[in-house]
């Protein structure tokens, strides 16, 4: 018996083909309405996608189908759009309330439920589009109030829950810069049968030819009876490149070496961390909100090593604003709480890599230093375009006689030039272990203005439980988000996905 064969495209050597190539290429002539995609074939064939797949490739290769390739973009709802969608705009629960109860204070907007994020969109949003007058009391800028019903945004998140593709782009996009909507791209290919492919002799009673041998083929000597698919020496072979490095991982190796030429060395730090490290040493109190800027998440079951009892001592005293062992002065005024050895002990998941910081300068108290470390953290975060669990962080200090703010603007230029960017905004900022302190913010295409250098100089509170004489600068990079202007990227997530095609830039 023989295969499945055929007379080829140029009329010389018969064409070979498995049986799901017969299968796919008989059912697709038999198809009334052509092209036919490829979830279809499958159904209709009872295989699985990815075998239906394949098999069109090779199909394609031997010039049997053809293929028309078109690509779609799906609008979907975040989580927090869906809950927009029920609850509704921030925006138009405020225009009801003014509507309902006339002017509001800020204390009667704060009623509202809104978040502090909402809130504050909510009436900039408003007021751009003329209908808020300026100042406190919020009122409406005309007498006649604006027209009830819903507003444009809700209208295009109901078309976006309902499927429908028909969207206002301006307003889609102006969703997805709030969070509220996504934008995905996917590949449609629909396949019909060339005109070699339908005047080729596809079916054959008989034996199916075989593609490969098996172990049970060879031990069992069955391979002398069966017949086997020949190769087809000039069917197209497709380029296959070489291995390529996560366009993510390769792009914070590529900052690494920046930072390296720049005269800095790498420090690491554990992932699994104490209170002390993680907050403490930085002069972050251990019973007020302003630890909060660094939700961290607790860890069960784990037991943290205490610091050095020395070390411990020189921290407790800066705390409860007491002389540090061997001094007469205080070096603060501290906090009002007294320090909690066990909350010190206490194991987290790193929050920050500023905690590398603070073992660097405990090991190395004597200027002059450069150290950066490039790490992960976690943190208690709602996901989002902006944000994630885990992230990245690039930090670093400087250590010398004489260093200054201007300094850390000047790094913060040459770290932000260095790979393409210039469009950098400096403003005073506040960190508990900061002082004084700025952040540095860098404009993405479709997200905007985006803070990315935060930094500052360490406190005397910090550096000297530590024994540090000399000016310290610390910096703490957001560097995911740096990557996701550098990239290209529109959402956070894209670069911890594994989206192929995506990481290789083969699709936006």
């Amino acid at each position: 018996m023989t295969g499945a064969s055929g007379e080829s495209p140029e009329g010389g050597t018969p064409v070979a083909l498995s049986g799901p190539e017969r299968s796919i290429l008989a059912a697709i002539r038999e198809i009334p309405d052509l092209p036919v995609e490829e979830d279809e074939l499958a159904n209709r064939l009872g295989l699985g996608l990815d075998a239906v797949r394949g098999s069109l490739q090779r199909l394609r290769s031997k010039h049997l189908v053809l293929v028309e390739e078109e690509h779609e973009k799906i609008v979907s709802l975040t989580p927090r759009g869906k809950e927009t969608l029920s609850a509704g705009l921030p925006e138009h629960r405020l225009l009801d309330a003014i509507r309902a109860r006339g002017p509001l204070t800020m204390e009667m907007v704060s009623s509202l439920g809104l978040l502090d994020d909402e809130r504050s969109a909510a009436i900039g949003i408003l007021r751009r589009r003329g209908l808020l007058a300026d100042g406190i009391p919020l009122r409406f800028k005309s007498e006649v109030p604006p027209a009830a019903g819903p507003l444009p945004e809700e209208r295009v998140l109901r078309q976006i829950a309902n499927g429908e593709r028909d969207l206002d782009a301006t307003i889609v996009e102006g969703l997805e810069r709030r969070g509220l909507a996504r934008t995905d791209h996917r590949s449609i290919k629909r396949w019909a049968p060339s005109d070699e492919g339908r005047r080729l002799a596809l079916v054959e009673e008989g034996e199916e030819s075989l593609g490969a041998l098996t172990p049970a083929l060879l031990t069992s000597g069955g391979w002398r009876e069966r017949v086997f698919r020949p190769y087809d020496v000039r069917a197209p072979v497709p380029l296959v490149g070489g291995a390529r490095p996560n366009a993510y991982v390769a792009w914070l190796e590529e900052f690494a070496e920046v930072l390296v030429g720049l005269g800095f060395e790498e420090a690491e730090g554990p992932l699994l961390e104490t209170e002390f490290w993680n907050n403490d040493v930085l002069f972050m109190p251990q019973d007020h909100p302003a630890r909060s800027i660094h939700d961290a998440l607790a860890v069960e079951g784990v037991v943290g090593h205490p610091p050095p009892g020395d070390l411990l001592a020189r921290v407790a005293a800066v705390h409860e604003g007491r002389p540090l062992p061997g001094e007469t002065t205080p070096v603060g005024p501290g906090w009002s709480a007294p320090y909690d050895p066990a909350i010190a002990a206490r194991p987290v998941l790193r929050s920050q890599t500023t905690a590398v910081s603070a073992r660097f300068l405990a090991r190395h108290p004597v200027p002059p230093f450069r150290m950066y470390s490039i790490d992960r953290n976690f943190r208690r975060e709602e996901v989002d375009a902006q944000h994630h669990l885990e992230f990245h962080q690039a930090e670093g200090i400087v250590g010398a006689e004489g260093m200054t703010v201007r300094h850390l603007v000047g790094l913060f230029r040459s770290l932000a030039e260095a790979i393409g960017i210039r469009d950098l905004k400096i403003r005073p900022s506040f960190f508990p272990f900061t002082e004084p302190s700025i952040e540095g913010y860098v404009r993405h295409p479709r997200l905007g203005w985006m803070e990315v250098f935060p930094g500052g100089l360490f406190r005397p509170e910090v550096l000297r439980p530590l024994g540090i004489d000399v000016p310290v600068l610390a910096w703490g990079v957001g560097i995911t988000r740096l990557a996701m202007v550098s990239l290209g990227r529109n959402d956070i997530r894209d670069l911890f996905a594994d989206d192929l095609d995506a990481l290789l830039g083969r699709r936006t």
